[in-house]
């Protein structure tokens, strides 16, 4: 005998991983990373929720495969869309900024549970090492070893951020050799590191307004205002080009 759902009364369904997934993405995708929880995944799929256990031990669990899910989905989407693109490291990392961009406007969910979740300084150098991290330091990479790049003098360092600087530049050239490009180490110096950093914080403070609808002011033409940002990084750190 069956029920409404078409299941067998008397016998619990057979819950697989891809199950799972599949119902916690369909969860966040409808209520957001806070509605993905073990309880609402085994009412969806008809168990207990201790049913879920045997393929996770915790929530977070589950969550953390998500998001790894999701950064190797855009990492695969941004490197296909790159390879189509001339052999030029201007255009290429500059295309990689903007298709960042626009995977975090059409997933704002997937985002959220990628980028915005709270987490510590050793975690974040963490997620440089993962597929969205490698692709976008790769271009990064590259960018640095085909130009001239304009760096802040060290002198206009802050004293105060050279400690964490240089720990961020050790952990950096570690990542960078991991790419497989061959990258100039003396390249990457304190006045790079800054600039990499202050780089990302633009980009992904930029790219946060816009998908949690916090920019100042109303924008018509808001990629308008993006790709103005770009330019002017482009300028500052000397590979402006025509992209």
């Amino acid at each position: 005998m069956t029920d409404e759902r078409g299941r067998t009364r008397g016998r619990a369904p057979t819950v697989t991983d891809p199950d799972i997934r599949r119902v916690a993405r369909a969860l966040l995708s409808a209520h957001g990373p806070d509605g993905v929880t073990l309880r609402a995944i085994a009412r969806e799929l008809g168990v207990t929720a201790p049913a879920l256990y045997r393929h996770y031990a915790s929530r977070d669990e589950l969550v953390e495969r998500l998001r790894l899910e999701f950064c190797a989905e855009l990492a695969a989407h941004l490197s296909a869309e790159i390879d189509q693109l001339p052999d030029d490291s201007a255009v290429r990392f500059l295309a990689v900024c903007r298709g960042f961009r626009r995977w975090s406007l059409a997933h704002p969910r997937e985002f959220t549970l990628v980028f915005a979740t709270p987490s510590d300084q050793r975690t974040m150098m963490r997620r440089f090492d993962e597929p969205f991290g490698r692709v976008f330091l790769a271009a990064a990479g590259r960018l640095l070893a085909g130009f001239d790049i304009a760096t802040p003098p060290g002198d206009t360092i802050p004293p105060e951020l050279r400690d964490d600087l240089t720990g961020f530049q050790t952990e950096l050239l570690a990542v960078l050799s991991e790419t497989g490009q061959k990258f100039p180490a003396e390249k990457l110096d304190l006045g790079t590191t800054y600039l990499m950093v202050q780089t990302w914080a633009r980009l992904f403070g930029h790219v946060t307004l816009e998908v949690f609808g916090n920019y100042p002011i109303p924008l018509a033409s808001p990629e308008i205002m993006f790709d103005a940002m770009l330019a002017d990084l482009a300028r500052t750190a000397g590979f402006d080009r025509p992209a």
